[in-house]
């Protein structure tokens, strides 16, 4: 005999919901035949889950125990809730759950997976049978976002930053030493480094000149996420994307694009909370041919 299956159908297609908006949809179930149910209940869950990366391990062992998700949002509706029998084939239960947050003063943050921080949302639907029948359970994911501000009315600060990359500019120059570190001279610009999400990241790069060939010239976006409380706190800078802008010996003088599109969930407006941070930068990272690897750093705020 087939089993029994068990969906939630959100009538959003694309799922992304804003705070105060109506979660609607309905419960799909499929059953070859009729069966019993106790109950049917539809819960909706938004929390931020957070960890410390390994090299912490040892170091704030309190902080291990006292690392728990903060819960943003929790709402449990009994669909049906008397007990009975659906009839087989397939069976639509309509649903309407208030996108909110159930805790004073708290806002719903963005959707965000990261690796040390995660906000996520979930709608999970339970079907509890008769002792001696399985419980049915479902999980669906759904994406929170801010509302977008009024393209009219949108006045974010323009803030576009020229660069200059030299040997005299490195930040470990002494330390690598002058004699090993060759010669050469990298200008440019970035357009803003406050960001629209929904907008690409921009600039422009010219190679001026270079003793050595250069291998590969690549734009880094670098997520910092800090967590923490009372026992200490954690702070790890990770990789989202490379963007490899310019390869092999680039003519000099030549005005090299600088263009990068924000990946979506990777990437969420500049978050900063008593017990955790999501940060972005962008790395200009220049290759040489003998490998030796120079890097700019550039502190972004993203916005929506």
């Amino acid at each position: 005999m087939s089993s029994i299956s068990l969906d939630i159908k959100l009538k959003k297609y694309n799922k992304v919901y804003y705070e105060g908006d109506i979660l609607s949809g309905v419960i799909q179930i499929v059953s070859p035949t009729d069966f019993k149910y106790d109950a049917i209940t539809l819960t909706m869950d938004g929390a931020v889950n957070l960890q410390l990366s390994a090299k912490n391990n040892g170091i704030f062992e309190a902080f291990y125990n006292s690392v728990k998700p903060i819960q943003l949002a929790h709402t449990c509706i009994d669909v049906l809730n008397a007990g009975g029998r659906l009839p087989s084939g397939t069976t639509e239960i309509p649903f309407e759950i208030p996108l909110k947050s159930n805790k004073p003063g708290r806002i719903l943050y963005e959707t965000y997976q990261g690796v040390f921080v995660n906000i996520s949302y979930t709608l999970k639907c339970d079907v509890r049978r008769s002792f001696l029948a399985k419980d049915l359970t479902k999980t669906n994911m759904f994406i929170v976002q801010y509302k977008p501000q009024d393209k009219l009315k949108l006045d974010h600060p323009v803030h576009p930053v020229k660069f200059t990359i030299s040997p005299e500019s490195l930040q470990n120059r002494d330390r690598i030493g002058a004699s090993n570190i060759p010669r050469f001279l990298i200008t440019g610009y970035l357009n803003n480094t406050i960001c629209l999400l929904t907008e690409p990241f921009t600039g422009e790069l010219i190679v001026q000149h270079t003793e050595l060939p250069i291998k590969s010239i690549e734009l880094q976006l670098v997520r910092v996420e800090t967590c923490g409380c009372a026992e200490g706190y954690s702070r790890d800078a990770t990789e989202i994307q490379n963007i490899q802008i310019g390869e092999g010996s680039v003519p000099f003088n030549l005005g090299i694009p600088i263009h990068m599109i924000f990946p979506r969930l990777f990437t969420c407006p500049t978050l900063s909370t008593t017990n955790f941070k999501v940060e972005f930068e962008v790395n200009i990272v220049i290759i040489f041919q003998n490998d030796h690897l120079i890097t700019e750093n550039f502190p972004i705020t993203l916005i929506r």
